[in-house]
C-alpha cells in the first residue's frame, strides 16, 4: 500500500469485480432497451405511416439508454481511478471514501460530506446520498 493508494490488492480485486458486474449489467440493458424501442417503433411504422411517432419511440429509446450510458460512464471512470491509483479517494478532497460507501456505490467519486456539499450546491437535499 502506497500513501497514493489505500487499498489493498485483495480489496481493490473486490470492488474491480463488482464493477466489472455493474458494467455487464447495464450493457446489457442498454441493448435491451434499445432493442425493444426499436423493435415497437418498426411495428408502429408498419402500422401507421405516422413518422411522427417513431422519431417519438426512438427519442424515448435514446434517453432509456442515455441513463444505463451514464452508469456505463462512470463504471469506466472508477476503473481508470482504480488504474491509477486513486479508486477509493475522494476526487475533491483528497480523503479515503468508507468502504459501506464504496459497497453501496462502487462509482463512488467523492466521499459521504463532499456528496453533501456537492448535492447542496445543486440543491439537491441536504444530506449525504449514495
Amino acid at each position: 500500500m502506497t500513501s497514493n493508494d489505500p487499498m489493498n490488492h485483495k480489496k481493490r480485486h473486490h470492488f474491480k469485480k463488482l464493477l466489472l458486474t455493474e458494467l455487464k449489467r447495464h450493457a446489457e440493458h442498454i441493448n435491451i432497451e434499445q432493442a425493444r424501442a426499436l423493435d415497437i417503433a418498426n411495428d408502429d411504422v408498419k402500422e401507421s405511416s405516422d413518422l411522427a411517432l417513431h422519431g417519438v419511440i426512438q427519442e424515448l429509446a435514446l434517453q432509456l439508454s442515455d441513463r444505463e450510458s451514464q452508469m456505463v460512464a462512470d463504471i469506466d471512470q472508477a476503473l481508470m481511478r482504480m488504474q491509477e491509483g486513486s479508486y477509493g479517494m475522494c476526487v475533491r478532497c483528497g480523503h479515503e471514501i468508507d468502504e459501506r460507501r464504496l459497497e453501496a456505490l462502487p462509482t463512488a467519486r467523492y466521499d459521504a460530506a463532499c456528496q453533501a456539499e456537492v448535492e447542496a450546491a445543486k440543491g439537491q437535499g441536504a444530506g449525504p446520498s449514495l
